[in-house]
């Protein structure tokens, strides 16, 4: 059995993947007087930010457990997390004035974890959206929620990096950043220093149990939660392309052990039965490395290119298989959530 079939059935059992001193002294000093009003008005935009959108931000909870939420629209939208809401198709929304409020939630997509909610009500406080498109790294970054049920707390970092896709999590595209946030915290919003959302707090990375990972926070671009609400509030429904498969990403040390002739990839689990995949002639243990121009180095990069197409299009599949290269053509459809 070659490389592919080896690792295809391995996967089958479950195998898992002193000069800085001298510099600072030629360095000009910054006169205090200028430093002190630099950091009050950064304290300044952030206590304003603070100000204008704590009263939008909300409690979500349910049997399960507990959440954050913002509110984007004054007649009751709110975007959370879907791992917030779960299954529930109700939930409880807690306000800023204290007022309890029954939450219907409109619809979730756990592929890029954001959840719509509605509640009844009018001239509700809001919070401002940003553009995630124009964020830099090293920019301030607030974030505000609920977490250990401590209601609207205040935290503040950088942007650390973006277009993140933590292994093993199943989200890409994440801001991560360095404002501390905790159980609670997620379904929140991450905010820039002009008090724009400009993402939805969902995710901290721990570390193993022997290393504490700090800073280590990520949330999902505002656009992309956006653009999700959007479509469930003008057609009430989100519609997202098919292709039929289950994948994992294929790493150089799974090359290396296994003798596989790519470095980098996603290689076939399942295909779904019927699906356009299986119409297509994939099959368990291929492995795919590029959609139309597309290079597929992992799941992140499959799940970003079919999301930028509809339902409709004609793709182009390319990779690797026991028995060599092969190249197919599919037809996308869609599922709605």
């Amino acid at each position: 059995m070659n490389g592919i079939g080896r690792i295809a059935s391995a996967l089958a059992v479950g195998v898992g993947i002193g000069a800085g001193a001298s510099l600072a002294a030629k360095a000009p000093s910054i006169p205090f007087a200028y430093a002190q009003s630099a950091q009050q008005s950064e304290e300044g935009l952030v206590i304003q930010a603070a100000r204008t959108v704590s009263p939008a931000v909300v409690s979500v909870v349910q049997p399960e457990g507990s959440g954050s939420g913002v509110i984007i629209r004054a007649d009751g939208v709110i975007i959370t997390n879907a791992h917030v809401v779960g299954n529930q198709r109700q939930v409880e929304i807690g306000l800023a004035n204290g007022q309890v409020l029954t939450g219907r939630v409109l619809g979730s997509d756990p592929s890029v974890d954001i959840a719509i909610v509605d509640v009844e009500g009018s001239n509700l406080p809001t919070a401002a959206l940003g553009n995630s498109d124009d964020l830099d790294v090293g920019q301030t970054a607030i974030a505000i929620g609920n977490p250990l049920a401590l209601e609207r707390t205040v935290t503040r970092g950088i942007v650390s990096a973006l277009h993140r896709s933590p292994g093993g999590v199943g989200l890409d595209e994440l801001i991560q950043t360095d404002a501390a946030v905790n159980p609670g915290n997620s379904g929140g919003p991450l905010l820039d220093s002009r008090g724009r959302v400009i993402g939805i707090n969902t995710l901290v990375l721990r570390g193993s149990p022997d290393v504490a990972a700090v800073g280590l926070n990520f949330a999902v671009p505002i656009n992309l939660a956006s653009d999700l609400a959007n479509q469930l509030l003008t057609t009430g429904r989100i519609r997202r392309t098919f292709l039929g498969i289950s994948y994992a990403d294929v790493e150089p040390e799974m090359a290396r052990q296994f003798g596989i002739p790519v470095q980098r990839g996603i290689i076939l689990q399942q295909v779904v039965a019927g699906s356009p995949a299986a119409r297509a002639g994939l099959r368990r243990g291929d492995i795919i490395t590029r959609l139309d121009n597309t290079a597929i180095e992992g799941g992140g990069d499959l799940r970003r290119a079919l999301r930028e197409r509809q339902p409709g299009t004609d793709v182009t599949l390319s990779g690797v298989r026991p028995d060599g290269p092969f190249t197919v053509r599919t037809r996308l459809t869609q599922v709605e959530l």
